[in-house]
């Protein structure tokens, strides 16, 4: 298959389960095509789950695995533990859910910093170091974690270099209301997840993310890119700015987009559609600007507004 009909086949089968979110789950998908990891912040009930689901199902062979993150849950619990077996006396490794294609980590911000802190190697190396062992994440390893923004008792925030290691923030949303109608229509007789079945292989999806490096960006874009992340550098109201590996996180994700959008080649437009779920949740503002109301997506605006693009 494809490249391109992998991503289409790909797309059209998440959007006959998630209606109305056209745009961002083309969006988290160029994501995972671009070998990123991607935090989805929303509130209850929008769906964040039900499409991770979705996207594992329609790649067939795709193991998935979902760690709901509570207070008390442990490193060795996301990773695994060695257990000694009586009868040879010898200790076997049990390889913990980390251990799989794609991850969804479930309202990521309840469990300890310790506990957070765990997944931070395998995101950014795609390897896992347990008592003094290294294994590697071979596959896909595509991590999707929610987190709710209206709760903060028993919630830890995530630290700034967790935020960095994912490539992309965005949320859901609310549907219209017509949109919330098909809905309802779609479920009165169960759920289209029942329904569901894989469009693609996991090679396909492999294959997907060789062919993502190959789609052409020029010189002048990437100087543009840079211009972007180094813009955040300097400014008053940011503590915390984009760091090189946020770069590197806008050229992959813009190319895959363009191949989402049939393109061999990036444009500036496709680079300014996805800086701010890209670099804005990498920025810490200071007191005074959060007083003021200005975050991380405004301060990107404004950077795209006054960095000129290439023509």
């Amino acid at each position: 298959m494809l490249p391109f009909e992998t991503a289409h086949q790909l797309e059209t089968s998440v959007c006959t389960i998630i209606r109305g979110q056209e745009k961002v789950i083309r969006n988290i998908l160029a994501c995972m095509a671009a070998g990123g990891h991607v935090l989805l912040e929303d509130n209850p009930g929008t769906g964040k789950t039900t499409l991770a689901k979705a996207i594992a199902g329609s790649v067939k062979q795709a193991a998935f695995s979902r760690i709901q993150f509570t207070p008390d849950l442990l490193p060795s619990d996301i990773l695994g533990v060695s257990i000694l077996n009586q009868k040879t006396s010898e200790f076997k490794f049990h390889p913990g859910p980390v251990f799989t294609d794609i991850l969804l980590a479930d309202e990521i911000n309840r469990a300890s910093p310790r506990t957070q802190s765990a997944l931070l190697e395998s995101m950014a190396e795609k390897q896992a170091t347990i008592e003094g062992t290294c294994y590697d994440l071979n596959g896909l390893f595509f991590v999707i974690a929610t987190q709710n923004p209206v709760e903060f008792r028993g919630t830890y925030p995530l630290p700034e270099a967790q935020m960095d290691r994912f490539a992309m923030q965005c949320s859901l949303g609310y549907v219209t209301a017509k949109e919330e109608a098909e809905i309802l229509a779609t479920q009165n007789e169960g759920h289209p997840l029942d329904h569901l079945h894989a469009v693609v292989t996991l090679d396909d999806i492999l294959e997907l993310q060789s062919a993502v490096s190959k789609v052409r960006i020029s010189d002048e874009l990437r100087h543009y890119i840079v211009a972007l992340t180094n813009a955040t550098r300097g400014l008053e109201n940011v503590r915390l700015s984009a760091s090189p590996r946020a770069s590197l996180a806008l050229m992959k994700i813009s190319q895959a987009l363009s191949l989402f959008e049939g393109r061999d080649f990036v444009t500036p437009e496709t680079i300014q559609d996805i800086a701010p779920d890209v670099i804005a949740h990498r920025l810490v503002m200071s007191p005074e600007a959060k007083f003021s109301g200005m975050n991380g997506r405004a301060t990107i605006k404004d950077i795209l507004e006054k960095t000129p693009a290439p023509v």
